[in-house]
């Protein structure tokens, strides 16, 4: 089995589940569904508190465990469109990680932040199983092929209605003209004078992408710092953060391009002019986030460009005449996170006269 690397650690990442294989002395093999959360090299799964029969330390994984610390892992991805199907199979040394060391405080908070649920769980008063990831396999059926059209999709209602946001991506590459694409329907967005005053910076390389976060970190700190926020707040945001950046497949920074924008000498109408800039960016934007949908992408909006242009400019050694004004993630989907409610349109139309 290939060593493990940053794919496979990805993919195990974003993964909501996994099956955890064990045999016990005697090679008898024993699988279960797993919840778990992956930091480096290491896998952590709780002994929750969900139904079982015996007590945690009697499950039969553990006792497995005990006897035959060799353990695999296996994350998967189904769906009926069988050409985006996956997989990553690792494979590892599991032990016990007990109430009071070290490692097992930090474990009880990943698993926290991952799964909401063990919020009201004690998992804290119980082992944790810890595997020592040392090789993974990861198939990918198709790779890199441009993934077929949705009949769904063919109308715009339910496209602008089933497009949402997506924090957690698989570790799938996206081919260069499907990100193209994207672009392409941006760039029929309406514009001020048809000046188009607004450019996409698009960023694939991991570097690019570790050198960005670590430049806007510190000014991300110091905005929350000034929020009066507790430190472990301020940490944990600023990973969660950090993560959606360098774990994106693609990134796509809109910037505003105010070169070929009409000049007023009035500062009125100067300003408008700036408006009817942002307001154009926003709506090339929005038809890149509904052309990527309809390409089968998934697609976020992180708005921390705009509190730290300059820097992002810095980092990106990007042109002073580009003011960056969001940062969207693109890729293909490892969840389909809950949608938040949207007020009825009763609401929205406060005047139709």
């Amino acid at each position: 089995m290939p060593a493990l690397d940053d794919r496979a650690i990805a993919y195990l990442r974003a993964a909501r589940v996994a099956r955890l294989a064990t045999a016990d002395a005697r090679g008898r093999p024993h699988v279960v569904p797993v919840c778990f959360a992956v930091e480096e090299e290491r896998a952590y799964i709780a002994l929750d508190a969900k139904p079982k029969s015996v007590a945690p330390r009697r499950l039969k994984r553990v006792r497995n465990i005990a006897e035959n610390p060799q353990v695999a892992l296996l994350a998967d991805y189904y769906g009926e469109d069988w050409s985006r199907l996956s997989f990553v199979l690792a494979s590892g040394t599991a032990s016990l990680v007990e109430p009071g060391e070290g490692e097992h405080a930090a474990a009880v908070a990943l698993l926290r932040d991952k799964y909401p649920q063990y919020a009201r769980m004690p998992i804290e008063e119980q082992p944790v199983i810890a595997v020592a990831l040392g090789s993974a396999h990861v198939w990918q059926a198709g790779e890199g092929e441009r993934p077929e059209r949705d009949p769904r999709w063919e109308s715009f209602a339910s496209l602008a209605r089933e497009r949402h946001v997506v924090r957690r991506y698989k570790p799938i590459p996206v081919p260069r003209e499907v990100v193209e694409a994207t672009i392409e329907a941006a760039r029929w967005a309406p514009s001020p004078h048809g000046a188009q005053p607004w450019r996409f910076v698009v960023i694939t390389r991991q570097d690019l992408k570790e050198n960005l976060a670590t430049a806007m970190a510190a000014e991300w700190r110091r905005n929350l710092d000034m929020d009066g926020l507790p430190s472990e707040v301020v940490d944990e945001r600023l990973r969660k953060s950090q993560s959606r950046i360098t774990n994106s497949p693609v990134l796509v920074i809109p910037c505003l391009y105010l070169a070929d924008l009409h000049v007023y000498p009035d500062p009125a109408r100067q300003q408008a002019e700036w408006t009817m800039a942002v307001q154009s960016l926003g709506a090339a934007i929005q038809n890149m986030l509904l052309s990527a949908y309809s390409l089968g992408l998934d697609t976020g909006w992180m708005c921390a460009p705009l509190f730290v242009p300059d820097i992002v400019v810095q980092a990106l050694d990007l042109s002073p005449d580009l003011t960056p004004h969001a940062l969207i993630n693109m890729g293909y989907g490892s969840q389909d996170p809950p949608r938040r409610p949207h007020r009825p349109i009763t609401d929205l139309i406060v005047m139709y006269e």
